[in-house]
């Protein structure tokens, strides 16, 4: 693997060499000055957005523009790939939205099973037959059993990859619009434990709700925008006072709650709302003042939207950031929907999407495999 990069590398500078040595012979036909500077910016930066860290690195030693530029896009983090679950065979498709490549492999451990919720490149999934949750790591294959439990119009959600002694799996359960049921189960304990909380504000619970856990705690979306916590270590739940999002009335036509997501971004809660006639609106918690703030900015951060799980990240190329991308991929799998807030439109043009068209549970956001040779 190494060879095949210095390979590439070195094929990188010849390149640049060639196009250097075309510039010497136009600007000696043309009698103009012709030269990497003369790039347009936009260009420039697609360019090098699609080079790797090493050639990223050696590309900013050609000039100080370049310099700034790669620097711009140097992809220091990577970002998570659209997983999709086919409805019949074991081959799951993975879509690199970076590379705008997809792969394939064969998962026969999840026959049977449905997907609820997905972090650290772990998958909660659940046998409908069996009753059981289960974790899985798919590039791994390392399967995780949790006690029989049976879902009916929850959802579910874990702190953090259940080989991690601190692993929480969290569920919110709708009794009545003032009591709702929650049980919490660690992987290795022999049975979910279950206890009933009161609601100080009316809390419908269903499995359009949205969850996201930060900061120590579980934060719960209801269907109508209430935001209820709960706090796994003093086992409290608290339904905050604070107003739903404001929106537009058209943001609640037909289908309107598929189309919202909730994220998180170092402690900071985020509240995406999509309206397939409209951009979509980022609404931030002040947990300070608590209320809820519309933000025309995410100041680099990059949205994973999906209906089960959303996810933000940072340090992506420069194409990327301060962007929403959305788990459903156009033109025969060759571009991820995605809504710049710096350009303020959809990409590809006229491709936002209608929520109330797709199945929820087809696809969702999970962080890439480190070794690309369980593809092969």
């Amino acid at each position: 693997m190494f060879g095949k990069k210095r390979r590439k590398l070195k094929s990188l500078s010849e390149t640049v060499k060639e196009i250097k040595e075309i510039l010497v012979e136009v600007r000696k036909d043309t009698g103009e000055l012709q030269s990497w500077s003369d790039l347009p910016a936009e260009l420039l930066d697609l360019i090098l957005s699609q080079l790797t860290l090493r050639e990223n690195i050696r590309v900013s030693a050609v000039c100080k523009r370049w310099h700034s530029v790669a620097v711009s896009v140097r992809v220091l983090n990577q970002p998570p790939w659209i997983m999709y679950f086919p409805k019949f065979g074991d081959f799951h498709e993975f879509y690199d939205p970076l590379s705008r490549k997809t792969y394939s492999i064969e998962l026969p451990e999840l026959c049977g099973s449905r997907v609820c919720y997905t972090k650290d490149g772990w998958l909660l999934l659940y046998r409908p037959r069996t009753h059981r949750l289960f974790f899985f790591n798919p590039f791994t294959r390392e399967l995780i059993k949790l006690p029989r439990f049976e879902m009916t119009y929850q959802i579910v959600a874990f702190s953090c990859a259940p080989t991690n002694p601190s692993c929480i799996i969290f569920t919110v359960k709708h009794i009545s619009p003032t009591l709702v049921a929650i049980s919490t189960c660690q992987p290795g304990a022999p049975d979910w434990m279950t206890s009933n909380y009161q609601n100080r504000l009316p809390f419908v619970s269903s499995i359009w709700n949205k969850l996201v856990f930060s900061n120590g705690l579980f934060f719960c979306l209801s269907l109508t925008g209430w935001l209820g916590v709960f706090d796994p270590k003093e086992l409290t739940w608290n339904v905050l006072v604070v107003p739903p999002p404001r929106c537009p009335e058209n943001f609640f036509a037909k289908n309107w709650w598929k189309g919202k997501f909730l994220s998180e971004h170092d402690g900071e809660i985020i509240v995406i709302y999509t309206c397939c006639s409209e951009n979509p609106i980022i609404f931030k918690l002040d947990q300070g003042n608590m209320v809820w703030i519309e933000v025309k900015s995410l100041d680099g951060i990059t949205l994973f939207a999906s209906f089960l799980s959303s996810h933000c990240r940072v340090d992506l190329p420069g194409v990327m950031r301060n962007s929403i991308y959305f788990s459903k991929v156009r033109f025969y799998g060759k571009r991820c929907i995605s809504y710049s807030l710096r350009d303020r439109r959809y990409y590809p043009c006229k491709q936002c999407h209608d929520w109330g068209e797709q199945d929820p549970f087809e696809s969702i956001w999970i962080e890439p495999p480190k070794d690309l040779s369980v593809f092969t």
